[in-house]
């Protein structure tokens, strides 16, 4: 498994911009399809977006489509999520989860929470209204 931590989570009101960053050691997470999920108060935990290795193909749900951009920097060992014009239903806790190979391979999984084997601790992004 690899160690991810997640941070840029904090309080914006709604308009506003946050980017969140994962960084990673034990391992590089080049070869490794990246996600981001959240957990809202009192809901499941959902997909949000998902990057794979080179050549960095992405996804997204259809409710961050347009508004989120997920990133990858291989030579910081770090993915990054983009968050533009926030809503109040943004408000969760965003989390970072790593899919090591051959998980992901088919990008039809990358929603599934059970593709990814390493999660970060999460980190809070509260959108005011």
């Amino acid at each position: 498994q690899v160690h991810l931590v997640e941070s840029g989570g904090g309080l914006v009101q709604a308009g506003g911009s946050l980017r969140l960053s994962c960084g990673a050691s034990g391992r590089t997470l080049s070869y490794y399809v990246m996600g981001w999920f959240r957990q809202a108060p009192g809901k499941e935990r959902e997909f949000v977006a998902a990057i794979s290795g080179s050549p960095g193909n992405t996804d997204y749900a259809a409710s961050v489509k347009g508004r989120f951009t997920i990133s990858r920097d291989n030579a910081k060992n770090t993915v990054y999520l983009q968050m533009n014009s926030l809503k109040p239903e943004d408000t969760a806790v965003y989390y970072c989860a790593a899919a090591q190979p051959p998980r992901g391979v088919l990008r039809s999984t990358w929603y599934r929470m059970s593709t990814y084997d390493s999660w970060g601790q999460g980190t809070q992004v509260t959108v005011s209204s």
